[in-house]
């Protein structure tokens, strides 16, 4: 049966057993993955499943652990800055402060909601729809946040930040004496675990986690 389902038209199949490329928009068979294994697109090599093992496990520990960096990592010093006598810490909190009071206010506000509000509830927007995977309840709401989650993706900059950071380093320590701040590691760990979790993620096993009839369709 499953070899003359694969000589079948694509177009007398149903949709949960097709896949399109994200890249080059071929259409294909649904590919049936072990753990750990991946498939690619045959015309332009784009990843277009990946199954990785333990993957609620991994990353609700990546998410638990990037939300416990959020606070040391926008309120704890990134550097202390000792200029003529006069010391200066500064955190990311106090860097939108500083641009609100200079009287750039939309600054201010977009540096405030790229850096700390839209990257707090993409952590967020994970672990509920990880707790959702788990508890296999509110799919329908985890399915909610994950739409959610992917367009807020862009607005996220905590790279952007630690680049004007990094510049801003290379710039003072000629002026002053600078020194690093235990913030500035836990900012560089809070992106990093960011990343593995995004890595973590696969958005098709996510997907086909939440949705209840192709768990089901599967399981038969």
């Amino acid at each position: 049966m499953p070899e003359q389902a694969e000589q079948r038209p694509l177009a007398d199949l149903p949709l949960h057993d097709l896949i399109a490329c994200h890249e080059c928009d071929l259409l294909m068979h649904h590919p049936q993955l072990g753990e750990e294994q991946k498939a690619c697109c045959p015309r332009c090599g784009y990843e277009l499943v990946v199954h990785r093992s333990h993957m609620e496990r991994r990353a609700l520990a990546l998410v638990l652990t990037a939300l416990l960096l959020f606070v040391p990592a926008n309120f704890l010093p990134i550097m202390s800055l000792n200029l003529l006598g006069q010391n200066a810490h500064d955190t990311v909190w106090t860097g939108v402060v500083g641009l609100y009071n200079s009287g750039m206010e939309g600054v201010a506000f977009l540096v405030f909601l790229c850096s700390m509000v839209i990257p707090l509830v993409k952590l967020l927007c994970q672990l509920v729809v990880l707790l959702c995977i788990r508890t296999r309840r509110a799919r329908g709401m985890g399915v909610m946040l994950y739409r959610l989650y992917h367009h807020l993706r862009e607005w996220g900059m905590l790279e952007v930040y630690l680049m004007g950071i990094l510049v801003s380093i290379v710039k003072l320590i000629e002026l002053a004496e600078l020194h690093l701040g235990v913030g500035l590691a836990c900012f560089i760990a809070l992106l990093l675990a960011q990343i593995w979790l995004e890595v973590t993620m696969s958005p098709h096993q996510v997907w086909d986690a939440l949705d209840a009839e192709g768990s089901a369709h599967a399981s038969h």
